[in-house]
């Protein structure tokens, strides 16, 4: 069978699973390629650091430079993360006519049109299905099977650390820390969880979605984000009281001004799909116009997982389906903008409200009045009798009815005012 050279840059995680699938599969690479995939470049920093792979002699390499040179050599898994020196190899590989497969959604989401358009112009291709969700194949999906459709919704969990999280805290009683402290000792969060649970790293993913299911070009930083590390274990049991759960949701929704997105915790359903992915798994839920509700479910990172999404990539990127797409669909172009970024402000939607209230009358009219003068309606009230006389506070939960964002904001901001209203109260968007 017919061989094309292909390498490895990073051999991280990811990296080695990416290079155990071709050392070990090669058969099956070739029945979908056609070809076998070669390696024969694995490029790293340290050649000297232990490695969970057998390669065979010649490939490792601290070289950069010998596989840019290397003209044998058409496709380049690189998977190394952060931001540099990840562009500058990324630019270099292509500016050596090579095409570029990647999994790292941070780069992209902060220098997508400078590499997409670098790469127009050199007539390269990237890809990039493992950069979002892992293993699931959400990329090809939104871009290409669902192509015959305008993208109504997506809503997605997108992050498997903040997800293990929550789910521990939902399934267990645990508190913030303490699921926090397990997912560190399982290696499911890093020591710095900050971009994990700070919503960053959904954010980063959702910018990517938007583009490719709405035209929306945004920065991923310009996306409303506030993530898990403030969600108290009470809210978690009166969202299960009410027959909810909350899950950190990458929101994008197609309304008449443009589009909406966020990152928020918000609470859904119980029985709904999304109210039911555990553990460290994603998930995307997409509505298209004609094809109606999708689901796609299964492990956002991990591996093997995420090189299996790689892989593909290299086996589409090989046979020439990549090129074809990449140059159809003109990702990140300037004249690519299909719609404009709606106000975060005008969001409709459903509200859960808890205010911590000294318990006394009239208090609660008081919150309902104030509500009201924001147009806000009331779905239902719920308030948690004192457990001992000496309690100084009593919790009041309320539901809502629909309203724009930026009326609850302004009723929480008033509320908060009241010298009977403690300034322990929150506020999640209510899914659906």
């Amino acid at each position: 069978m017919e061989k094309s050279g292909v390498a490895i840059v990073g051999l991280g995680t990811v990296g080695q699973g990416v290079a155990k699938i071709l050392l070990d599969h090669g058969d099956r690479t070739g029945r979908h390629a056609g070809r076998t995939l070669w390696l024969t470049h694995a490029v790293v920093r340290d050649v000297n650091k232990p490695l969970d792979v057998d390669l065979p002699d010649g490939i490792l390499t601290d070289d950069l430079q010998k596989l840019i040179d290397d003209q044998s050599v058409q496709v380049v898994a690189q998977v190394i993360g952060g931001i540099e020196p990840a562009r500058t190899i990324m630019l270099q590989l292509l500016e050596s006519g090579k095409d570029v497969v990647t999994a790292n959604k941070a780069l992209l989401a902060e220098h997508g049109p400078e590499i997409f358009d670098r790469a127009r112009q050199l007539g390269r291709s990237v890809a990039f299905e493992a950069s979002v969700a892992g293993g699931i194949p959400i990329i090809s999906n939104i871009s290409q099977c669902l192509s015959g459709n305008q993208v109504q919704s997506l809503h997605a969990i997108l992050n498997g650390t903040s997800n293990y999280i929550i789910s521990k805290m939902d399934g267990e009683g645990a508190d913030y820390a303490e699921a926090l402290a397990d997912a560190q000792a399982l290696g499911l969060a890093e020591a710095d969880p900050t971009m994990d649970v700070d919503g960053t790293d959904a954010a980063q993913k959702l910018a990517i979605l938007a583009h490719l299911g709405f035209g929306a070009r945004v920065h991923w930083s310009d996306i409303p984000r506030r993530g898990i590390d403030s969600i108290a274990k009470s809210d978690m049991e009166f969202a299960k009281h009410l027959g909810y759960r909350l899950k950190l949701i990458a929101y994008a929704e197609l309304v008449e001004s443009g589009i909406q997105l966020m990152v928020a915790p918000m609470m859904v359903k119980i029985g709904e799909p999304l109210a039911e992915v555990k553990a460290n798994y994603n998930a995307v839920s997409v509505v298209g116009d004609a094809v109606g509700p999708v689901f796609f479910h299964g492990q956002g990172a991990g591996q093997m997982p995420t090189a299996s999404a790689v892989v593909a990539d290299m086996i589409d990127t090989a046979v020439g389906r990549t090129a074809i797409t990449f140059k159809t669909l003109e990702l990140w172009a300037q004249d690519n903008k299909r719609v404009d970024f709606a106000s975060p402000g005008d969001l409709e939607g459903r509200f859960y409200f808890r205010f911590d209230v000294v318990d006394q009358p009239g208090v609660m009219g008081q919150i309902t009045g104030r509500l009201g003068q924001h147009g806000i309606s009331i779905a239902s009230v719920y308030q948690h009798e004192s457990r001992n006389e000496n309690q100084q506070t009593v919790p009041i939960i309320i539901m809502t009815h629909h309203a724009p964002e930026s009326a609850a904001q302004a009723a929480m901001k008033q509320i908060l005012d009241m010298p009977t209203v403690a300034d322990t109260a929150e506020r999640f968007r209510i899914l659906g």
